[in-house]
């Protein structure tokens, strides 16, 4: 399938006087104040870029954590992003997935990563069988959607036979995904931020249909599924 190419910070304000106002203490007397040295070291250590950042790392999970996202529902239009593939002469190419499902029916489905157990004994080989049965319902294009870069999805392709059935089509930095609002953080298992399992049919760039799991979850978004609603 050939697609078309595509190509707080915080502010610190400073007072500064340049003669001392009435009542202040004169410079003087401050210079001879000793500071405690737990003080001293207190300051430093508050100070500290390591301490900082996590401070930061843990305000911003906290953050996160608070967060309600919105995950993309039926109706909605799909938002655009640039997922990357290799097509049959093996460059690599971007597609733009606004482009991509525009004036045709495209079925995507999403896995948490490539090479793992589920996603590869079970959502992507079902996606593979039931192919020509799905593009007999008007379907143009199958394209699975992870979180990897192009070059793990085309070897993680190839392993299984989705050559000619299923396009593979990275979303590397999660751009599309997070569009999406359908994140996964897996920082807790070494995998960093992947994506939610889906399967969606995108009729001219309308969701019509979206089967989307909680987590890892795989229950209702198999190719099954997908054939039921067509």
């Amino acid at each position: 399938m050939a697609f078309p190419h595509s190509s707080s910070v915080t502010k610190t304000v400073v007072k500064c006087h340049s003669a001392p106002q009435r009542g202040s203490i004169p410079p003087s007397s401050l210079a001879a104040a000793p500071i405690p040295r737990a003080s001293v070291r207190g300051a430093k250590l508050h100070s500290s870029p390591y301490a900082l950042q996590a401070q930061s790392r843990k305000k911003l999970s906290t953050h996160r954590q608070s967060l309600t996202i919105c995950a993309i529902a039926v109706g909605d239009k799909i938002p655009d992003g640039n997922l990357s593939y290799f097509d049959a002469d093996g460059n690599m190419q971007q597609v733009s997935v606004q482009e991509m499902c525009a004036g045709k029916k495209v079925v995507l489905f999403a896995v948490p990563g490539a090479f793992t157990p589920t996603c590869s004994l079970k959502h992507l080989p079902g996606f593979i069988e039931k192919a020509d049965e799905i593009k007999s319902k008007g379907v143009e294009t199958i394209g699975c959607v992870a979180v990897n870069d192009a070059f793990v999805m085309k070897a993680w392709g190839e392993s299984v036979g989705a050559d000619g059935k299923v396009t593979m089509l990275a979303d590397g930095s999660a751009i599309f995904t997070t569009a999406l609002g359908v994140e996964l953080d897996l920082n807790d298992k070494g995998l960093g931020m992947r994506s939610r399992r889906y399967s969606m049919l995108v009729d001219d760039g309308v969701v019509t249909m979206l089967n989307l799991e909680e987590g890892g979850a795989f229950t209702v978004s198999g190719a099954e599924d997908v054939l039921n609603a067509l």
